[in-house]
Protein backbone atom coordinates (compact mmCIF):
# COMPACT_ATOMS: atom_id res chain seq x y z
CA UNK A 1 0.00 0.00 0.00
CA UNK A 2 1.29 3.44 -0.87
CA UNK A 3 0.68 6.01 1.87
CA UNK A 4 0.18 9.66 1.07
CA UNK A 5 2.95 10.92 3.37
CA UNK A 6 3.89 14.58 3.05
CA UNK A 7 7.38 15.82 3.79
CA UNK A 8 7.25 16.92 7.41
CA UNK A 9 7.73 20.64 8.04
CA UNK A 10 7.35 21.23 11.79
CA UNK A 11 8.85 17.82 12.60
CA UNK A 12 11.71 18.06 10.09
CA UNK A 13 14.27 19.52 12.47
CA UNK A 14 12.99 17.86 15.65
CA UNK A 15 14.10 14.96 17.79
CA UNK A 16 11.02 12.77 18.20
CA UNK A 17 10.82 10.24 21.03
CA UNK A 18 8.32 7.42 20.51
CA UNK A 19 7.52 5.49 23.70
CA UNK A 20 6.34 2.03 22.71
CA UNK A 21 8.09 2.60 19.39
CA UNK A 22 9.12 -1.05 19.06
CA UNK A 23 5.53 -2.29 19.50
CA UNK A 24 2.69 -3.08 17.11
CA UNK A 25 1.58 0.51 16.50
CA UNK A 26 4.94 2.08 17.31
CA UNK A 27 6.83 0.36 14.50
CA UNK A 28 4.44 1.86 11.96
CA UNK A 29 4.69 5.32 13.53
CA UNK A 30 8.48 5.15 13.30
CA UNK A 31 8.31 4.04 9.66
CA UNK A 32 6.01 6.93 8.76
CA UNK A 33 8.26 9.44 10.51
CA UNK A 34 11.10 8.15 8.33
CA UNK A 35 9.02 8.24 5.15
CA UNK A 36 8.30 11.90 5.84
CA UNK A 37 12.01 12.70 5.97
CA UNK A 38 13.24 12.25 9.54
CA UNK A 39 16.70 10.76 9.91
CA UNK A 40 17.45 7.73 12.05
CA UNK A 41 19.20 9.90 14.64
CA UNK A 42 16.12 12.11 15.01
CA UNK A 43 13.88 9.21 16.07
CA UNK A 44 14.36 7.95 19.62
CA UNK A 45 12.86 4.59 20.59
CA UNK A 46 13.59 3.80 24.27
CA UNK A 47 12.82 0.28 25.46
CA UNK A 48 10.93 -0.80 28.57
CA UNK A 49 13.98 -2.73 29.77
CA UNK A 50 15.83 0.60 29.95
CA UNK A 51 13.05 2.79 31.37
CA UNK A 52 10.06 1.54 33.36
CA UNK A 53 7.65 4.40 32.73
CA UNK A 54 5.44 3.34 35.63
CA UNK A 55 8.15 4.84 37.84
CA UNK A 56 8.36 8.65 37.94
CA UNK A 57 12.14 8.81 38.28
CA UNK A 58 12.68 6.58 35.25
CA UNK A 59 10.30 8.59 33.07
CA UNK A 60 12.07 11.77 34.16
CA UNK A 61 15.48 10.21 33.48
CA UNK A 62 14.39 9.13 29.99
CA UNK A 63 13.28 12.62 28.96
CA UNK A 64 16.17 14.49 30.61
CA UNK A 65 18.77 12.15 29.13
CA UNK A 66 17.38 11.84 25.58
CA UNK A 67 16.22 15.50 25.33
CA UNK A 68 13.52 15.13 22.68
CA UNK A 69 11.60 18.06 21.22
CA UNK A 70 8.44 15.99 20.68
CA UNK A 71 7.12 12.87 22.39
CA UNK A 72 4.59 10.50 20.83
CA UNK A 73 3.45 8.50 23.84
CA UNK A 74 2.35 5.02 22.74
CA UNK A 75 3.58 2.93 25.68
CA UNK A 76 0.67 1.23 27.43
CA UNK A 77 -0.57 -2.00 28.94
CA UNK A 78 -2.90 -3.53 26.35
CA UNK A 79 -5.01 -6.66 26.07
CA UNK A 80 -8.37 -8.14 25.21
CA UNK A 81 -11.49 -8.54 27.32
CA UNK A 82 -10.23 -11.65 29.11
CA UNK A 83 -6.99 -10.09 30.29
CA UNK A 84 -8.75 -6.85 31.28
CA UNK A 85 -11.22 -8.81 33.41
CA UNK A 86 -8.45 -10.80 35.07
CA UNK A 87 -6.14 -7.90 35.91
CA UNK A 88 -8.21 -4.68 36.10
CA UNK A 89 -6.09 -3.12 38.85
CA UNK A 90 -2.93 -3.67 36.81
CA UNK A 91 -4.51 -2.13 33.72
CA UNK A 92 -5.62 0.90 35.72
CA UNK A 93 -2.34 1.39 37.59
CA UNK A 94 0.05 0.77 34.71
CA UNK A 95 -1.73 3.01 32.22
CA UNK A 96 -2.40 5.79 34.71
CA UNK A 97 1.19 5.86 35.92
CA UNK A 98 2.75 5.63 32.46
CA UNK A 99 0.60 8.51 31.22
CA UNK A 100 1.00 10.80 34.21
CA UNK A 101 4.73 10.17 34.51
CA UNK A 102 5.39 10.94 30.85
CA UNK A 103 3.34 14.13 31.06
CA UNK A 104 5.17 15.23 34.21
CA UNK A 105 8.59 14.48 32.69
CA UNK A 106 7.62 16.45 29.58
CA UNK A 107 6.38 19.39 31.64
CA UNK A 108 9.47 19.55 33.82
CA UNK A 109 11.89 19.52 30.89
CA UNK A 110 10.10 22.12 28.78
CA UNK A 111 9.13 19.77 25.95
CA UNK A 112 7.73 21.45 22.82
CA UNK A 113 4.92 18.99 22.11
CA UNK A 114 3.41 15.84 23.58
CA UNK A 115 1.06 13.54 21.64
CA UNK A 116 -0.94 11.28 23.99
CA UNK A 117 -2.79 8.19 22.78
CA UNK A 118 -6.15 7.53 24.41
CA UNK A 119 -8.70 4.85 23.60
CA UNK A 120 -12.21 4.25 22.35
CA UNK A 121 -12.66 2.24 25.58
CA UNK A 122 -12.96 5.54 27.46
CA UNK A 123 -16.32 6.29 25.85
CA UNK A 124 -19.52 5.52 27.76
CA UNK A 125 -20.95 2.03 27.33
CA UNK A 126 -24.09 3.46 25.74
CA UNK A 127 -23.63 6.51 23.54
CA UNK A 128 -25.15 7.48 20.17
CA UNK A 129 -23.12 6.33 17.17
CA UNK A 130 -21.03 7.59 15.60
CA UNK A 131 -19.26 8.59 18.82
CA UNK A 132 -18.45 12.28 18.96
CA UNK A 133 -15.70 13.69 21.13
CA UNK A 134 -18.26 15.80 23.02
CA UNK A 135 -19.87 12.55 24.29
CA UNK A 136 -16.74 11.32 26.09
CA UNK A 137 -17.93 12.25 29.58
CA UNK A 138 -21.62 11.39 29.12
CA UNK A 139 -21.53 8.09 31.01
CA UNK A 140 -19.42 5.26 32.39
CA UNK A 141 -17.36 2.92 30.14
CA UNK A 142 -18.30 -0.69 29.43
CA UNK A 143 -17.58 -2.78 32.52
CA UNK A 144 -15.17 -5.37 31.11
CA UNK A 145 -12.53 -2.75 30.26
CA UNK A 146 -13.66 0.13 32.46
CA UNK A 147 -10.46 0.21 34.52
CA UNK A 148 -8.40 0.64 31.36
CA UNK A 149 -10.81 3.15 29.80
CA UNK A 150 -11.09 5.30 32.93
CA UNK A 151 -7.32 5.37 33.46
CA UNK A 152 -6.71 6.57 29.91
CA UNK A 153 -9.47 9.16 30.20
CA UNK A 154 -7.92 10.45 33.42
CA UNK A 155 -4.55 10.76 31.70
CA UNK A 156 -6.15 12.77 28.91
CA UNK A 157 -7.77 15.05 31.48
CA UNK A 158 -4.42 15.54 33.22
CA UNK A 159 -2.80 16.46 29.90
CA UNK A 160 -5.48 19.12 29.36
CA UNK A 161 -4.96 20.42 32.90
CA UNK A 162 -1.20 20.65 32.41
CA UNK A 163 -1.67 22.56 29.19
CA UNK A 164 -4.01 25.00 30.94
CA UNK A 165 -1.77 25.52 33.97
CA UNK A 166 1.71 25.21 32.48
CA UNK A 167 1.29 25.73 28.73
CA UNK A 168 2.59 22.34 27.59
CA UNK A 169 1.42 21.72 24.01
CA UNK A 170 -0.48 18.44 24.32
CA UNK A 171 -2.54 16.47 21.81
CA UNK A 172 -5.01 13.77 22.91
CA UNK A 173 -6.00 11.15 20.32
CA UNK A 174 -8.72 8.54 20.99
CA UNK A 175 -7.83 5.49 18.93
CA UNK A 176 -10.31 2.73 18.14
CA UNK A 177 -9.62 -1.01 17.71
CA UNK A 178 -6.40 -1.58 15.76
CA UNK A 179 -5.58 -4.52 13.51
CA UNK A 180 -2.93 -5.39 10.93
CA UNK A 181 0.43 -7.10 10.41
CA UNK A 182 2.36 -7.32 13.66
CA UNK A 183 -0.75 -7.60 15.85
CA UNK A 184 -0.72 -9.46 19.16
CA UNK A 185 -1.62 -13.11 18.55
CA UNK A 186 -0.90 -14.35 22.09
CA UNK A 187 -3.89 -16.21 23.48
CA UNK A 188 -4.29 -14.27 26.72
CA UNK A 189 -3.76 -10.72 25.47
CA UNK A 190 -4.98 -10.71 21.85
CA UNK A 191 -7.99 -8.75 20.63
CA UNK A 192 -10.83 -10.13 18.55
CA UNK A 193 -9.33 -10.17 15.03
CA UNK A 194 -6.06 -11.98 15.82
CA UNK A 195 -7.83 -14.26 18.31
CA UNK A 196 -10.36 -15.40 15.71
CA UNK A 197 -7.79 -15.78 12.93
CA UNK A 198 -5.72 -18.01 15.22
CA UNK A 199 -8.76 -20.08 16.25
CA UNK A 200 -9.82 -20.67 12.63
CA UNK A 201 -6.35 -21.64 11.45
CA UNK A 202 -5.93 -24.04 14.38
CA UNK A 203 -9.37 -25.58 13.77
CA UNK A 204 -8.51 -26.20 10.12
CA UNK A 205 -5.16 -27.76 11.03
CA UNK A 206 -6.82 -30.11 13.54
CA UNK A 207 -9.80 -30.97 11.32
CA UNK A 208 -12.23 -29.56 13.88
CA UNK A 209 -15.87 -29.13 12.92
CA UNK A 210 -16.44 -25.96 14.94
CA UNK A 211 -14.88 -22.96 16.64
CA UNK A 212 -16.10 -21.24 19.80
CA UNK A 213 -16.56 -17.47 19.78
CA UNK A 214 -17.25 -15.23 22.76
CA UNK A 215 -20.65 -13.60 23.30
CA UNK A 216 -23.43 -13.67 20.73
CA UNK A 217 -21.81 -11.81 17.84
CA UNK A 218 -24.13 -8.81 18.01
CA UNK A 219 -21.64 -6.05 19.00
CA UNK A 220 -20.14 -3.88 16.29
CA UNK A 221 -16.62 -2.52 16.10
CA UNK A 222 -14.83 0.27 14.23
CA UNK A 223 -11.54 -1.39 13.22
CA UNK A 224 -8.79 0.89 11.92
CA UNK A 225 -5.82 -0.53 10.03
CA UNK A 226 -2.63 0.03 11.99
CA UNK A 227 -0.79 1.94 9.25
CA UNK A 228 -3.74 4.29 8.76
CA UNK A 229 -3.82 4.96 12.51
CA UNK A 230 -0.06 5.54 12.56
CA UNK A 231 -0.33 8.06 9.75
CA UNK A 232 -3.08 9.88 11.64
CA UNK A 233 -0.93 10.02 14.78
CA UNK A 234 2.07 11.48 12.96
CA UNK A 235 -0.14 13.94 11.10
CA UNK A 236 -1.44 15.12 14.46
CA UNK A 237 2.13 15.56 15.69
CA UNK A 238 2.90 17.65 12.62
CA UNK A 239 -0.24 19.74 12.21
CA UNK A 240 -2.40 19.67 15.36
CA UNK A 241 -2.07 21.91 18.42
CA UNK A 242 -5.10 21.39 20.64
CA UNK A 243 -5.48 19.33 23.83
CA UNK A 244 -9.17 18.46 23.42
CA UNK A 245 -9.85 14.83 22.36
CA UNK A 246 -9.77 13.80 18.69
CA UNK A 247 -11.04 10.47 17.36
CA UNK A 248 -8.83 8.20 15.22
CA UNK A 249 -10.78 5.38 13.60
CA UNK A 250 -11.96 4.00 10.29
CA UNK A 251 -15.37 5.66 10.45
CA UNK A 252 -17.14 2.38 9.60
CA UNK A 253 -18.44 -0.50 11.68
CA UNK A 254 -18.89 -4.23 11.30
CA UNK A 255 -20.70 -6.66 13.59
CA UNK A 256 -18.52 -9.28 15.24
CA UNK A 257 -20.75 -12.01 13.78
CA UNK A 258 -20.18 -10.70 10.24
CA UNK A 259 -16.44 -10.38 10.89
CA UNK A 260 -16.10 -13.99 12.01
CA UNK A 261 -18.23 -15.31 9.15
CA UNK A 262 -16.08 -13.36 6.70
CA UNK A 263 -12.84 -14.71 8.18
CA UNK A 264 -14.19 -18.29 8.09
CA UNK A 265 -15.02 -17.88 4.41
CA UNK A 266 -11.71 -16.19 3.63
CA UNK A 267 -9.72 -18.93 5.35
CA UNK A 268 -11.85 -21.72 3.91
CA UNK A 269 -13.25 -23.00 7.19
CA UNK A 270 -16.66 -24.63 6.76
CA UNK A 271 -17.27 -25.70 10.34
CA UNK A 272 -19.84 -24.34 12.77
CA UNK A 273 -19.45 -21.16 14.79
CA UNK A 274 -20.63 -21.85 18.35
CA UNK A 275 -21.38 -18.71 20.36
CA UNK A 276 -20.48 -18.96 24.03
CA UNK A 277 -23.00 -16.55 25.52
CA UNK A 278 -21.60 -17.10 29.01
CA UNK A 279 -18.73 -14.86 27.87
CA UNK A 280 -19.18 -11.08 27.66
CA UNK A 281 -19.94 -9.20 24.46
CA UNK A 282 -18.11 -6.06 25.55
CA UNK A 283 -19.41 -2.68 24.44
CA UNK A 284 -22.57 -3.08 22.32
CA UNK A 285 -21.51 -0.73 19.55
CA UNK A 286 -18.40 1.19 18.48
CA UNK A 287 -18.27 3.65 15.62
CA UNK A 288 -16.24 6.84 15.73
CA UNK A 289 -17.00 10.16 14.10
CA UNK A 290 -13.62 11.03 12.56
CA UNK A 291 -14.62 14.33 10.94
CA UNK A 292 -12.64 16.39 13.48
CA UNK A 293 -9.40 14.56 12.65
CA UNK A 294 -10.00 15.00 8.94
CA UNK A 295 -10.66 18.73 9.30
CA UNK A 296 -7.83 19.33 11.79
CA UNK A 297 -4.93 17.43 10.27
CA UNK A 298 -6.09 15.71 7.09
CA UNK A 299 -6.64 12.24 8.53
CA UNK A 300 -8.14 10.02 5.84
CA UNK A 301 -7.91 6.25 6.44
CA UNK A 302 -7.54 4.63 3.04
CA UNK A 303 -7.15 0.89 3.62
CA UNK A 304 -10.21 -1.21 2.80
CA UNK A 305 -11.23 -3.67 5.49
CA UNK A 306 -10.83 -6.58 3.06
CA UNK A 307 -7.27 -5.54 2.18
CA UNK A 308 -6.38 -4.98 5.81
CA UNK A 309 -7.69 -8.41 6.85
CA UNK A 310 -5.85 -10.12 4.00
CA UNK A 311 -2.60 -8.43 5.00
CA UNK A 312 -3.15 -9.47 8.64
CA UNK A 313 -3.93 -13.10 7.76
CA UNK A 314 -0.97 -13.33 5.37
CA UNK A 315 1.38 -11.93 8.02
CA UNK A 316 0.14 -14.39 10.65
CA UNK A 317 0.45 -17.37 8.33
CA UNK A 318 4.00 -16.35 7.42
CA UNK A 319 4.99 -15.91 11.09
CA UNK A 320 2.75 -18.29 13.00
CA UNK A 321 5.40 -20.83 13.94
CA UNK A 322 7.35 -18.34 16.04
CA UNK A 323 4.22 -16.44 17.17
CA UNK A 324 2.61 -19.58 18.58
CA UNK A 325 5.61 -20.04 20.87
CA UNK A 326 5.23 -16.62 22.50
CA UNK A 327 3.92 -16.44 26.05
CA UNK A 328 1.62 -13.59 27.08
CA UNK A 329 3.56 -10.43 27.89
CA UNK A 330 1.48 -9.95 31.03
CA UNK A 331 0.98 -13.41 32.50
CA UNK A 332 0.67 -11.94 36.00
CA UNK A 333 -0.29 -8.57 37.42
CA UNK A 334 2.59 -6.15 37.79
Amino acid sequence: MSLNIPAWNYLSGKKVLVTGGAGFLGQHVVEILKKGGLREDQILVPRSRDYDLRKPDQAAEMVSKLRPDVIISLAARLGGIGDNRMYPASYFFDNLMIGVNVIEAARQTGLEKLVMIGTVCSYPKIVPAPFKEADLWNGFPEETNAAYGVSKKAVGMYAEAVKTQYGLNTVNLLVTNLYGPGDDFREQTSHVIPAIIKKIVKAKDEGADHIIAWGDGSPSRDFVYVRDAAEGIVRAAEFHNDSSPVNIGAGREIKVKELIEYLCEFLGFEGEIIWDTSKPNGQPRRLLDISKAEASFGFNPSTSFETGLKNTVDWYLANREKLDLLAPKYANPS
